[in-house]
């Protein structure tokens, strides 16, 4: 029971950040905003309780969420035969990128800390 309750917070905490998002006219995805929201109200414990119970059983059924993928690589096979190299090459680069740019801006964030 408890692990719907903690399905029914994180639910109710995207259905309000998606709220906000849209009627505010606001430049952040409402599920971000959202998660924003379930970050401040995990302060209170019978927020906290449900959503750790929903999260474990998540994560114990994690492998089920790449059932999907997997079907969908398998459906679309001719594309990936046909732009395979190109979404690697993209991949790659983007995830190099993301990790170059992680780095400068730790070590920005280091030097103002020492400072």
């Amino acid at each position: 029971m408890q692990s719907l309750q903690g399905l029914a917070w994180l639910l109710a905490m995207q259905s309000l950040g998606e709220l906000l998002s849209r009627g505010g006219a606001l430049p952040f995805p409402g599920p971000v905003i959202g998660m924003l929201l379930l970050l401040l109200a995990l302060q209170w414990s019978w927020v906290r309780e449900p959503v750790a119970a929903c999260a474990r059983f998540l994560l114990s059924h994690l492998s089920l969420l790449f059932v999907p993928v997997g079907v969908g690589v398998m459906t679309h096979l001719g594309l990936l035969g046909q732009y395979g190299i190109r979404m690697l090459a993209v991949i790659v680069l983007s995830t190099w990128i993301g990790l170059i740019v992680t780095v400068l801006v730790l070590k920005a964030l280091k030097k103002t800390d020492h400072a």
